[in-house]
């Protein structure tokens, strides 16, 4: 007995389209850790920093999930020119995505801490770097979702404000820790608060990227544009 093409093609653009709903809610759902994690330590907020918390275990499962599924689609369809760009490239941007859960979980680890430790210290700073992020992180889903190679280079762009912002930040904190040793405990959580922001960044320009290979075919410049002092690749 044949099979009717018209049916393996239907059922092919179902799994794909599957592929991508999955995607598109394991962004959203790191979007909504990442904004709970800034929010704990912004507004010392302890609810949402144990929110941003249990949503990690979600993220790691539906991680899984897309491997899985990406792994069938290239096991059994075959797939070819854009089609294999995305697949490929969705295996990369869940890893991205699964990486920015862990940020924005340890930020929310660490808030608490934080609120532990009475402090005048100025969260100006992170306030900026943690607005920064949202909007790579927003944009760079939105082009996930969208197949939109100019909101990609956007994100791509932005990273050398985060990488600025974070510079700063570190000065900043050390020049604290140098005036009054009291402040080298709160100092310390907030360096390594604002450094998973940093990286949270990074990883939106990673998933930026890989969406716009997906959609052009073209490598964007390995050359980021960075900014003074910012972390290495």
């Amino acid at each position: 007995m044949s099979t009717d093409p018209r049916h393996i093609v239907r059922s092919y653009e179902q799994e794909l389209n599957q592929l991508r709903a999955l995607t598109t809610r394991m962004g959203g759902l790191v979007e909504s850790q990442t904004a709970q994690a800034i929010a704990a330590i912004i507004d010392r907020d302890a609810e949402a920093a144990q929110a941003a918390m249990e949503q990690d275990p979600e993220v790691d499962a539906l991680e899984r999930e897309v491997e899985g599924r990406a792994i069938k689609l290239l096991a059994l369809r075959a797939p070819m020119a854009q089609d294999l760009r995305e697949i490929v490239s969705t295996l990369k941007i869940t890893s991205d995505l699964e990486r920015v859960g862990d940020y924005a979980a340890n930020v929310a680890k660490r808030s608490l801490r934080l609120g532990t430790m009475p402090s005048e210290l100025s969260l100006g700073g992170l306030r900026t770097m943690g607005r920064l992020v949202q909007e790579s992180l927003r944009l760079a889903i939105d082009a996930l979702g969208q197949n939109d190679k100019e909101k990609a280079l956007e994100v791509w762009r932005s990273d050398k404000a985060v990488d600025e912002v974070y510079t700063a930040m570190f000065r900043e904190l050390i020049t604290y820790m140098m005036e009054d040793p009291r402040n080298i405990g709160a100092c310390t959580h907030l360096l390594f608060i604002a450094k998973n922001l940093e990286r949270i960044g990074d990883h939106a320009t990673n998933i930026a990227e890989r969406v716009h290979y997906a959609v052009t075919g073209e490598m964007l410049p390995p050359a980021r544009p960075r900014g003074a002092g910012a972390a290495p690749e």
